[in-house]
């Protein structure tokens, strides 16, 4: 049963998250317990508790005389991580072809148009929403749990780096979409295995080289 301390540090937690996550937060600032607990109207425990949950995620870390700031974006790590998920990613979407209903077909049709129009209005906290769910229902379809796991281990690891204080790059973004209606179709086909496997292998690919591009450019940027 959750006890009224643990509801509080949750939703602090939750709250502190969010606006690392969002890029509130950014990289290098420090996270000021007291100013918190005023915030959410609680003690300083529950936050203290919800700081080492953030640190314990890699989220977030101590500086001697400073205190708890949020992490550095690490972009090697980033890099490495985005082109592991590549691989998974790229076997787990051809594992789910024979799984998939024309019900999910038509959901991932959807969910592709929905990005498109949020793209022309420049909604891009929408676009990495329906992004996510995009390539999360196409997960739900792989018969093998530990890769899907491991996927979603992957994602929560990239959260931080890939929003905070970044933007998402229009051209990217519409080269995204095409690429998504290319794996879609290929789902709803009798396509070979490792036709879908690498046509989705690349579509992740695709953003590190994007992002390796923009990174000689812009610092701060990343893409969907």
């Amino acid at each position: 049963m959750e006890t009224k301390r643990t509801s509080k540090k949750q939703k602090a937690y939750n709250y502190m998250k969010e606006k690392i996550v969002k890029g509130f937060y950014a990289p290098g600032q420090r996270i000021v317990i007291n100013q918190l607990a005023k915030e959410l109207s609680t003690s300083a425990i529950p936050i203290r508790e919800a700081v080492r949950q953030l640190e314990a995620e890699g989220l977030v870390e101590y500086r001697q005389n400073i205190g708890p700031v949020v992490k550095q974006i690490n972009e090697n790590e980033y890099v490495e991580a985005l082109t592991v998920l590549a691989v998974m990613e790229g076997f787990a979407t051809a594992l789910a072809h024979d799984t998939f209903s024309k019900e999910s077909i038509a959901k991932l049709y959807e969910l592709n148009t929905e990005m498109k129009e949020a793209l022309l209005e420049f909604n891009f906290g929408i676009f990495g929403k329906l992004n996510r769910e995009f390539h999360f229902l196409i997960y739900s379809h792989c018969p093998n749990q530990y890769l899907v796991d491991a996927i979603k281990r992957t994602w929560d690891k990239l959260d931080a780096i890939r929003v905070t204080g970044s933007t998402i790059n229009p051209k990217r973004a519409k080269e995204s979409i095409a690429e998504h209606e290319e794996i879609i179709q290929l789902l709803e086909s009798d396509a070979d295995f490792h036709v879908i496997e690498q046509v989705a292998r690349t579509h992740k690919l695709n953003m590190v080289q994007a992002f390796l591009e923009e990174k000689n450019q812009v610092t701060g940027t990343t893409f969907i």
